[in-house]
């Protein structure tokens, strides 16, 4: 029986309660089983009591005939009511659930080098990384990002949102120099870390892309890195950067760059944090990297979509009380 009920639930469109549908011939039960009730006061006798009799009996010539079928329609509205029909709404998927991830960019003077190439053009590094960046937001659905710059000083440009494409806008609009000209990792990683200190556990990610050593800030990247640590947030570091030097016309004169990335600070950092360390040489292998990034910190997609039940029951019960009210108002209109 149990699963009888349970089957005529999950039917589309069925009942939530269809157990009070077996409700409905209670009052035709009632009045055939149960005693007619006897008046013990004083009755007046007549000769003719069997026509009276026949005439108040049900199918009689009297006018209760009318007002039993607006009471049984209201009864079979109610029970239906109590019953609560429910109609299946359209589908719909559960929403998408991601990390709180911290984009940390690099606006000190360097970044400004052109030695990376987008198409058929060379550009600067920070043009490449806003290239290969706003590809890796668009992958990111689900996720509340934040985007942090960073040279001499660490600002917030974005706080944590699901709005990708202010945090887009906000970084087109981002220029060399905007935070100062000198790199200050240490603070950008203790100012991500503070944003980040409120959020879920386990989900709380910085993605950091420098080309440079840390030359100014409170912090060392390595002491950022250990309170990173303990706030329970993990610090992806991507050295970016190629060759450098100068160029004439657009062709790079070999023997005049230098590598000056601290990558061995920026592995260390990444390490302690339980993050990854990148190497992009290239806007080709940054690309790649966000990619793989992509893959460590997965976004959590939908579940299965779902049908909402919509509940229908106030329509069969204003039915009932309608016909309820119609079944008294109905005696009163009879002409006397």
């Amino acid at each position: 029986m149990n699963e009888f009920w349970s089957t005529l639930r999950e039917l589309p469109g069925a009942f939530a309660w269809p157990w009070w549908l077996c409700a409905l011939p209670l009052p035709w039960l009632a009045r055939r089983l149960l005693p007619p009730r006897r008046s013990a006061s004083a009755a007046l006798k007549v000769a003719f009591g069997d026509r009276l009799d026949a005439i108040s009996a049900p199918g009689g010539g009297g006018s209760s005939g009318g007002i039993s079928v607006f009471a049984w329609l209201a009864w079979g509205l109610l029970c239906l009511a109590a019953a609560r029909p429910q109609q299946l709404g359209p589908a719909i998927a559960p929403p998408q659930a991601g990390r709180d991830m911290m984009l940390a960019v690099d606006l000190s003077g360097s970044m400004s080098e052109e030695d990376m190439t987008l198409g058929d053009s060379v550009v600067d590094r920070l043009t490449a990384a806003k290239a290969v960046l706003a590809d890796f937001l668009d992958r990111r659905a689900g996720d509340r990002i934040a985007l942090l710059v960073f040279g001499q000083r660490a600002y917030t440009l974005t706080p944590l949102t699901l709005d990708r494409d202010a945090v887009r806008e906000q970084l087109r609009d981002a220029v060399v120099g905007l935070a100062g000209r000198e790199t200050a990792i240490g603070d950008a990683i203790g100012l991500a870390v503070k944003r980040l200190r409120g959020q879920p556990a386990e989900q709380r990610v910085v993605i950091l892309l420098t080309d440079g050593v840390n030359t100014a800030g409170a912090l060392t990247p390595m002491k950022a890195a250990e309170l990173a640590k303990n706030e329970g947030v993990r610090v992806h570091t991507i050295a970016f950067g190629g060759e450098g030097g100068l160029s004439v016309f657009g062709f790079r004169l070999p023997g005049t760059g230098e590598d000056e990335i601290d990558e061995a600070t920026l592995q260390a950092v990444a390490k302690t944090t339980g993050g990854r360390f990148f190497r992009a040489r290239d806007t080709e292998s940054l690309s790649g990297i966000y990619a793989e990034i992509d893959a460590l910190e997965p976004v959590q997609r939908p579940g299965q979509r779902v049908r909402p039940r919509i509940e229908r029951y106030p329509w069969p019960l204003a039915g009932a009380v309608a016909l309820a009210l119609l079944g008294f108002a109905a005696p009163l209109r009879r002409p006397a």
